[in-house]
């Protein structure tokens, strides 16, 4: 897509210092909005219709003040439409494979992106409200990412896999920083090995509010009695609509440091926190914990962006593919739209039905 690396470089990526300027910038653009909610009437009208799903003028202004927003520039309308035409595509596309895409799913993921940026929820909410923007624009774009995602990385597995052979020749290739020291051959930094068994207490689609908090004192008394993993499995085994997952190795370079620190808190034999997910209220057991050589950071991040390379290409062909076949029907006067070429394809949404980096992959 046309701005995904900006909307990456904004929240979705770990990057610290771009948040800092979209918000002084943000409060720059708050003088200037009042005059834009009159028009909705007009901005209501319909564009466009995408597999059926419609395109309005509100939706186009939207996607050009999220654009202003994370990439600080204006972009033409036909960019725009073209930008808009993919996230449609990706959602409808989405919905043709039954990927299930929640509204809590959306959510943990904009909540995040706020987290990432060291804003609440609401500040985050706020920030783009006194830009213009309403918060939905954010999240249908999220919704259609995490599909794209959750499609790609199921559809082409096999095609984005990344060898130690093209990892150690990009390592090789890329030029030394300076200063930096070189690791002995072969060695590996030390680091941990966790082995964790994910424990999830089922909780119904649509389920309450008060539902799901049961759930979660449920899993609460469970981790108050939970002092090793040979007794504690066998007994959450027992209760009603729980399930235990097999075992899962992660090794400390795979993980967030807020994932690391929460992880080397937790005594072996014992659970982490609940936390509700698109699944239900979900606990990890920490059943062992050793040192080991573990891939080293530099190494980890060239294999990433191998990884993304592959993914971006691979979802770039995909969805020329699907525009081909989609069936766009303009309702208003209009000159065809061009596709637009080189637009970047969008890094994988880690999360929810693609799971985000952290504890919870499968």
């Amino acid at each position: 897509m046309m701005w995904t690396h900006g909307i990456s470089a904004f929240v979705l990526s770990r990057a610290g210092s771009s948040g800092c300027s979209v918000i002084k910038r943000a409060g720059l653009l708050t003088a200037t909005i009042g005059c834009l909610v009159a028009a909705a009437p007009a901005q209501a009208q319909v564009v466009l219709f995408v597999n059926g799903d419609p395109i309005t003028n509100f939706d186009i202004e939207q996607r050009g003040k999220l654009v202003q927003l994370t990439l600080h520039k204006t972009v033409g309308r036909e960019e725009l439409i073209n930008d808009l035409i993919d996230d449609k595509i990706k959602i409808s596309v989405g919905k043709r494979y039954r990927i299930d895409i929640t509204d809590s799913d959306v959510d943990k993921q904009f909540a995040e992106m706020g987290a990432r940026i060291h804003m609440g929820k609401s500040q985050f909410e706020q920030v783009l409200t006194q830009a213009g923007v309403e918060p939905d624009t954010m999240k249908e774009h999220i919704k259609a990412e995490i599909s794209w995602a959750t499609i790609v990385q199921g559809k082409f597995q096999a095609r984005l896999q990344v060898n130690e052979k093209d990892v150690l020749q990009a390592m090789e290739s890329e030029p030394k920083k300076d200063g930096a020291d070189a690791p002995a051959a072969g060695e590996s930094p030390l680091g941990f090995e966790y082995t964790l068994r994910p424990i999830l207490f089922v909780v119904g689609r649509g389920a309450s509010p008060e539902a799901i908090e049961l759930r979660k004192k449920e899993a609460e008394a469970l981790r108050s009695q939970f002092d090793s993993c040979d007794t504690g499995i066998r007994y959450a085994r027992s209760l009603r609509d729980v399930a235990v997952r097999e075992s899962i190795l992660k090794s400390s370079a795979d993980l967030a440091p807020a994932i690391r620190e929460i992880l080397d808190k937790v005594p072996v034999g014992h659970l982490t926190s609940p936390e509700v997910t698109a699944r239900g209220v979900e606990l990890f057991a920490l059943c062992n914990k050793r040192q080991a050589r573990v891939e080293s950071v530099a190494k980890a991040e060239v294999k990433n962006k191998l990884y993304g390379e592959k993914f971006e290409a691979q979802g770039k062909r995909f969805l020329a593919e699907l525009r081909r076949s989609a069936l766009i029907e303009w309702k208003e006067p209009q000159e065809p739209i061009k596709e637009v070429r080189g637009k970047r394809g969008a890094k994988p949404a880690k999360e929810s039905n693609a799971h985000p980096p952290g504890v919870k992959t499968e």
